[in-house]
């Protein structure tokens, strides 16, 4: 499943793309599964709307969208994506990639992948899909006159103070690797970059939280904003479906100290490294470098 830095990445790069573009026409496919709100639902809502921004929140997508409106001669389009760019939002398309969703920036004339469950047709003549092979992503749009604005649960990893990282694991019996996974205490974090930030910290992922010192979670957060930067960087992780808004990989896998390396000699001392099931995900540590 992406995760914060392949969500980031994507964000990133079709914000840079499609910002200021005008929805013009959005198409769905009729497999239930992807959509949080009704295709003809989401189809009526997001035509004539020009794209303000597009920026993560947790592991989600988010579209913020101005007001709909029609389309009239190229000066007057251009002075209307102007004045609606200083406006607050209106609307939110909501984009969740599940566990192999893509969000790509393509041309009409590119050929249509499989499983593609919506195509989002822009007036600069660009086109947006949404692609999910085994369905598990969720496209939601929400109308800001009439509703609340989508928010992440949990707190943001990158900006998350000492005090309150600390605060979120104070009491908590469960072992430190299954609450850096509980999304409603921090938002996009997930396997891959759990593993690694305790790797660098040096916490054992077995750990109860509330076992683990305030000197250790200070060097666990440090870590984990350290870590999600650089993965940002380095455009994400691919060890699985994930590109970026081009169709692009990342790089960061190359830099797993313990991701997916059972067995594997650590980078620093050498030792096998292991693998263990917890909470019922696969979690790779050093058995001599994390305590």
């Amino acid at each position: 499943m992406p995760e914060l830095p392949e969500v980031e990445t994507i964000a990133r790069g079709v914000d840079k793309r499609v910002r200021g573009d005008r929805i013009v026409q959005a198409w769905f496919a009729s497999h239930p599964q992807p959509f949080k709100t009704p295709p003809a639902r989401q189809s009526k809502g997001l035509a004539g709307r020009v794209i303000l921004a597009v920026h993560r929140t947790g592991k989600h997508i988010v579209f913020e969208l101005g007001a709909a409106g029609g389309a009239g001669d190229a000066r007057g389009r251009k002075a209307l994506k102007r004045a609606e760019a200083k406006a607050p939002a209106e609307a939110q398309w909501i984009v969740h990639l599940g566990m192999t969703g893509r969000l790509l920036v393509t041309t009409p004339e590119s050929p249509v992948a499989r499983h593609t469950h919506a195509r989002l047709a822009l007036e600069s003549g660009r086109e947006l899909r949404f692609v999910d092979p085994r369905r598990f992503g969720r496209l939601e749009f929400r109308d800001l006159l009439r509703g609340a604005a989508f928010g992440a649960p949990g707190a943001e990893p990158l900006t998350i103070g000492a005090r309150e990282f600390a605060t979120l694991f104070r009491g908590r019996r469960l072992a430190i690797k299954a609450a850096l996974l509980n999304q409603t205490l921090l938002a996009g974090v997930g396997n891959i970059y759990a593993d690694e930030s305790l790797f660098q910290a040096g916490i054992r992922p077995r750990r109860r939280a509330n076992r683990v010192s305030r000197a250790e979670l200070e060097r666990l957060r440090l870590a984990l904003r350290e870590i999600l930067t650089h993965a940002i960087r380095l455009g994400g992780s691919s060890v699985s479906d994930y590109v970026d808004a081009d169709g692009a990989r990342g790089f960061f896998q190359l830099e797993h100290c313990v991701y997916q390396r059972t067995g594997e000699p650590c980078r620093r001392c050498q030792t096998p490294i292991r693998r263990v099931v917890l909470a019922g995900r696969g979690t790779h540590y050093c058995p001599e470098c994390q305590h």
